[in-house]
């Protein structure tokens, strides 16, 4: 729960109407459907001052009355309740090519939905341009005005600096040392909430899906590159250049591929785009369409020795990368995702089998459940945090709100 100043304390005027609004909404969040006396003694705040308070987002269309409760002497009180559709947020996640976006309530309920498959090269206006459209489009779906968009949270691949809106190496969309937050905000117009993907995809399991209710977890995923999210103790952890989690950097599978001045030898190797190198030159068939697990799992079941021998020094690796990560942060739960949500029961059974020789305490293991809404959830989520008295700074350097 975020802090709220009650009675006695003393600031700046405007911080603390905004805390204190937070503090009300908060608990309109958790508890629908309570009355002002309800909320004075859960916020701490006078009743004149959560009276003044309420009446103020009454008018906003922020919460409403919906009837009375039952009385203990006097007048039945009248019962609040937050409106979720009050305002809404707008989420957005790049991986490779493709682009997912969708519009949500307040509550983070994903409304409608959009996906573009980006022409490559991508470039910076060609994805800014991409983000645009799809606004576009979610707004007429949705009938939203864009004054009722609270702001935007967008997860980008690569190294983000999420409290200046940077990005410092993301060459999938040719953003590199940029202020990409500042540029996303200028095109769109709204305030933007700008990470790295797989720290939204993580966000969104740790609200809504798998990583629901546990302290500490890490979410491994692997696509056209490799990374991780990480949360202990409840709170994100960032790393002091905000560059924690990039695994696929570790030195897993030999760096005989990697270019001078490239990054990346794990998911060079292990990647989507790494294995399918490596099927490719060991003479097995890829369609890029399709899961690589599956086609090799179907082929190797066929009787191919290649797509079996594959399959092995994917496990093995990936068990690799599994290990080294476990072993520093023994999270509560280890949440797998991207391709590898294409495990089989056996391959993931391998890969379990390999991590009991190497490591003597392991966490709890699960194959992601939300997909692709687990970016856009975190995302969402990302501008709902920022943003929860629902009033922005509809000026440049919201991209940098914590």
């Amino acid at each position: 729960m975020r802090l709220v100043i009650g009675r006695g304390k003393t600031g700046n005027t405007k911080l603390v109407k905004q805390m204190n609004r937070e503090g009300i909404l908060y608990q309109l969040r958790q508890h629908p459907r309570l009355s002002r006396a309800e909320l004075s003694v859960r916020t701490k705040l006078s009743r004149p001052c959560v009276s003044s308070l309420v009446d103020e987002m009454i008018h906003e269309g922020l919460i409403h009355e919906v009837g009375t409760g039952e009385s203990k002497g006097g007048r039945k009180p009248i019962l609040l309740e937050y409106n979720v559709q009050a305002y809404t947020v707008v989420g957005a996640v790049f991986e490779g090519s493709e682009l997912e976006m969708a519009i949500a309530d307040m509550k983070g309920e994903l409304l409608h939905h959009v996906h573009t498959r980006l022409e490559q090269p991508v470039d910076g206006d060609s994805a800014l341009e991409a983000l645009k459209t799809n606004l576009d489009t979610l707004l007429e779906k949705s009938g939203f005005g864009r004054d009722r968009v609270i702001g935007i949270g967008v997860g980008l691949p690569g190294i983000t600096q999420k409290r200046s809106g940077t990005v410092s190496y993301a060459p999938s969309t040719g953003w590199m040392n940029l202020p990409v937050g500042k540029e996303i905000e200028e095109r769109l117009g709204l305030p933007v909430i700008l990470d790295n993907d797989v720290n939204m995809m993580t966000m969104g399991e740790f609200y809504g899906g798998a990583g629901s209710g546990v302290s500490s977890l890490v979410y491994m995923y692997v696509g056209t590159g490799i990374g991780a999210g990480i949360i202990i103790d409840k709170q994100f952890y960032r790393g002091s250049k905000e560059a924690a989690g990039e695994i696929g950097y570790m030195l897993i599978g030999g760096d005989r591929l990697r270019r001078q001045g490239e990054f990346g030898v794990f998911e060079k190797n292990y990647s989507v785009t790494g294995i399918c190198d490596k099927a490719k030159a060991a003479g097995l068939t890829v369609d890029p369409g399709r899961s690589i697990l599956r086609q090799l799992g179907e082929q190797a079941d066929q009787g191919s020795r290649q797509a079996r021998t594959l399959l092995e020094d994917v496990y093995t690796h990936w068990a690799s990368g599994i290990a080294n990560t476990v072993s520093v942060l023994d999270p509560e739960l280890l949440i797998l995702s991207g391709e590898m949500v294409h495990l089989s029961e056996s391959g993931l059974a391998r890969i379990r089998e390999l991590l009991g020789q190497w490591v003597p305490v392991l966490p709890d293991i699960q194959l992601a459940g939300l997909r692709e809404r687990a970016g856009l959830l975190g995302a969402v989520h990302s501008v709902l945090e920022a943003f929860p008295s629902a009033q922005p700074a509809r000026s440049s350097g919201s991209a940098g709100a914590d």
